[in-house]
């Protein structure tokens, strides 16, 4: 363990000379760590008591460190598990002037997209995907709902409900709803989105990594055929610090 801690945190910069409480040097020294790589995405941070020992330091000091990281998101508590390290994110600016699938975006930022099925089926509609979808008495509507990766970080999860008529076998879907979509020439051209903050709960902050009351943007798409249909409900939950929506403006008439 002492070879471990001494390759992750050298001790010439714990111990160097300077004013400041102990536990900023040391939270430097975890934050060098983890954006130099010496600590990877998912590594557990060693024992408390491992990095007391180690460093000369209280637990008290550890631990405060280590607070002000998971507040800052660099770690994340796992209840019965550890602490572990979540890799600093590239913010991805998404403009919100194209209506672009998510495996789109990706591609066009050089990142590979991957996703983890949290739901996928045909099910008997709620009164609200009958309204918004504006299914007939008797019409199946598809679910799917899927965690989405850019590089192999979770960024966002996504929750969309379609008529079966469009997606009839929706266990049949690999990777792009818009590109399925678009073999029944049913892929949106329009879409109104609502954006409002929310605060992760405990499910959502497990499966994007975060702390639970992490910032997050909560977004509902509604999407429309040509003919003014609506093709899509979508609800989305993406990480606060991983995502920048971005919209131009122009000056209107006066």
């Amino acid at each position: 363990m002492s070879e471990t801690l001494t390759a992750i945190l050298p001790l010439d910069g714990l111990q160097s000379g300077g004013s400041g409480p102990l536990y900023l040097k040391l939270r430097q020294s975890l934050e060098d760590a983890i954006r130099s790589g010496k600590l990877g995405h998912g590594d557990a941070l060693p024992a408390e008591r491992d990095l007391a020992d180690y460093a000369s330091v209280s637990r008290v000091t550890v631990r405060k460190a280590v607070d002000d990281l998971v507040r800052d998101g660099l770690l994340t508590r796992r209840h019965g598990s550890g602490t572990f390290v979540v890799k600093p994110l590239s913010r991805v600016e998404q403009p919100l002037t194209k209506l672009t699938s998510f495996t789109e975006d990706m591609a066009r930022r050089g990142l590979v997209s991957r996703s983890e099925w949290l739901e996928r089926g045909l099910f008997h509609p709620s009164p609200e995907e009958m309204m918004m979808l504006g299914l007939a008495p008797g019409t199946m509507v598809a679910r799917i709902g899927r965690l989405r990766f850019g590089n192999d970080m979770p960024l966002a999860i996504e929750r969309a409900s379609i008529s079966a008529e469009f997606l009839p076998n929706p266990v049949s879907l690999q990777q792009s709803l818009y590109a399925e979509l678009e073999k029944k020439d049913a892929r949106p051209v329009r879409a109104i989105q609502r954006i409002s903050a929310t605060n992760l709960k405990k499910i959502d902050a497990g499966l994007l990594e975060v702390p639970i009351e992490a910032a997050g943007l909560s977004i509902e798409r509604v999407s429309y055929l040509a003919s003014g249909r609506v093709v899509e409900l979508t609800r989305s939950l993406y990480r606060g610090d991983a995502y920048d929506f971005v919209a131009e403006l122009s000056l209107g008439d006066s």
